[in-house]
């Protein structure tokens, strides 16, 4: 009973939150001179950490809808979150360990030590960045209400900003030197180490979730991903005939599974591309406002090093311009520091921010404020001034970590006002299934079609939907859950569009994240370069910051923006 407090529960959903964000915070801020010790060029250091958000790119929306139609008895989002944390804890072991793990394969280990580093860093950035998704979801299940939803996403953020100042503090600590040195080793593995201990007690946290798996007001009736129904055993004379139907049925699934793998591209454009209007105006809102902050972020280290401190990072180590690029980046990530601290401050009074003046209010300040402050960072050369308006960029950050999220779960709270246009779409869809597929009702009489359309479920009683079809659908019913899932995740050429669940949206707005830390990476050097100012970075943080302000505008927050836009 103690685990079925609200409280609780939201307790220990958000406990995952902290593990992924130290780990990623701690994990992507150790790495980088990891690259460098073992040989990586700096330009290619770049292009390895973009290694995951371009994955997360790809993969981000293909689970969230496979999620959407997952149904287990552990619920839809559990399993992608215990399999992309199995992925994190993975990358925490090979990450240290690259040098003894490429001892064991070859003689010459440092080309084999740099790719077990490549991927145990890959790995670590993209499933620690993906499982935002699911999880995300997760708290929109379990707290759809509007304010309850609100709350829960402003402890999510202030988990975020907590991870993120634990994991920024982890690696600045001697721990070759510590008690822990004896049993775990030098700096790197102790570390990592400690980095998942902490993770896997966060993780064993969400065993204690009470995912609503089977009371599903919100879950879409469409194509169901699940693990095979238990069948009554076949007579045994009909068993060997059994046996040979489910290994061809097994070799046909998987055959088209692999054909249809061919279609990933053109079906992830499809998802992108049906994107209710609503979730598109937020969409652009969240990847200028995101692009505005990451560019800020990323090279802010960098811009108070090279711009405030005059120090130049490819000096000598032991000369006065490296000691004054060394100093700037630790004054650099002192700002940072503070920016976290701001957010968990902005996040535990935004439930009541909102109250008091409304999302569209409270969302569009933290837009407007943002380019505000780069702009004082661009012609300020005061450290003082720099560094308070770069924690004064903490409400910018809270805010972006919960209004979006709030409004994509009030879109699906009330889906017949801000997706009534989509949802009148699949019942066009489910009413051509029905007519292509009358001739099948009379032999299949009252029972449920295993892979139909989300709407036209309710043409069937609720106890029919229920329970699991018998003969009809066995055939379908011997395939695994991951055939199902894997034919789900790549489509059917005849496949029925599934119904839209809010795991997708949520992973929409998280590619607008994923892509804000691609662009700057690809760009922002070029651009310094022409430029030869670091103040580059601050001028293209506020550049990007104006224009998610016109596009912040242009987000719907309440029913009259449905009229106001014409959505």
């Amino acid at each position: 009973m103690l685990f079925h407090s609200r409280k609780i529960q939201l307790l220990l959903v958000n406990s995952l939150t902290f593990g992924l964000e130290v780990c990623l915070a701690a994990g992507i801020t150790y790495v980088p001179p990891l690259l460098l010790e073992v040989g990586v060029e700096e330009k290619f250091m770049t292009m390895v950490l973009g290694i995951g958000p371009v994955l997360g790119l790809v993969f981000v929306p293909l689970i969230g809808s496979a999620s959407d139609h997952w149904h287990s008895s552990y619920g839809r989002r559990r399993p992608f979150i215990w399999m992309l944390c199995l992925g994190v804890l993975l990358s925490l072991f090979v990450i240290p360990h690259a040098s003894s793990l490429a001892s064991l394969f070859a003689l010459n280990t440092r080309p084999l030590e740099i790719a077990f580093l490549i991927l145990g860093i890959g790995l670590l950035d993209f499933c620690g960045q993906v499982c935002f998704t699911p999880l995300e979801a997760l708290l929109s299940d379990l707290f759809q209400e509007p304010d309850n939803c609100r709350q829960a996403f402003s402890l999510y953020a202030f988990m975020i900003s907590l991870g993120g100042c634990i994991g920024y503090l982890l690696p600045a600590i001697d721990w070759g030197g510590s008690f822990l040195a004896p049993y775990l080793g030098g700096q790197e593995t102790c570390l990592f180490s400690l980095l998942a201990v902490i993770f896997l007690g966060c993780v064993l946290a969400t065993l204690f979730v009470t995912e609503e798996a089977a009371t599903q007001a919100d879950v879409l009736d469409g194509p169901v991903l699940k693990d095979a129904p238990s069948k009554p055993s076949p007579p045994a004379c009909c068993s060997c005939q059994l046996s040979r139907s489910s290994c061809l049925l097994q070799a046909r699934h998987m055959m088209q599974a692999l054909r249809n793998l061919c279609t990933l591209l053109p079906r992830l454009h499809s998802l992108y591309c049906r994107i209710p209007k609503v979730i598109r105006r937020l969409f652009v809102a969240e990847l200028c406002s995101w692009m505005a902050l990451m560019t800020f972020m990323l090279f802010y280290t960098d811009f108070v090093g090279e711009g405030l401190y005059h120090g130049v990072p490819r000096a000598k180590p032991g000369t006065d311009a490296r000691r004054h690029y060394d100093e700037g980046v630790r004054m650099g990530s002192l700002g940072l520091f503070l920016q976290c601290i701001t957010s968990i401050f902005f996040s535990t009074i935004m439930d009541r921010m909102v109250k008091q003046f409304g999302t569209r209010a409270v969302y569009l300040a933290s837009v407007v404020f943002f380019p505000m402050a780069a702009f004082v960072m661009c012609l300020s050369h005061s450290v003082v001034v720099v560094t308070i308006s770069a924690a004064l960029t903490g409400f910018t950050f809270s805010a972006l970590q919960i209004l979006p999220y709030t409004l994509a779960s009030l879109y699906h709270h009330e889906k017949q006002v801000f997706l009534h246009k989509y949802k009148s779409k699949e019942e066009e869809d489910a009413a051509r299934l029905d007519k292509k597929s009358a001739f099948s009702k009379g032999l299949l009489s009252s029972q449920k079609l295993p892979y139909q359309n989300g709407h036209a479920g309710s043409l069937f009683s609720s106890s029919s939907s229920s329970s699991s079809p018998p003969a009809a659908s066995s055939a379908l019913c011997v395939s695994s859950s991951c055939d199902v899932s894997l034919m789900m995740m790549v489509g059917e050429p005849d496949s029925v569009p599934p119904g839209r669940g809010i795991c997708l949206d949520l992973a929409i707005l998280d590619s607008a994240f994923l892509l804000s830390q691609v662009v700057p990476s690809l760009f922002m050097g070029s651009i310094v370069q022409f430029t030869q100012s670091v103040t580059a970075y601050m001028v293209s943080a506020a550049g990007f910051g104006l224009v998610a302000i016109y596009f912040a505008t242009k987000v719907v927050f309440d029913k009259s923006d449905m009229v106001k836009y014409s959505v």
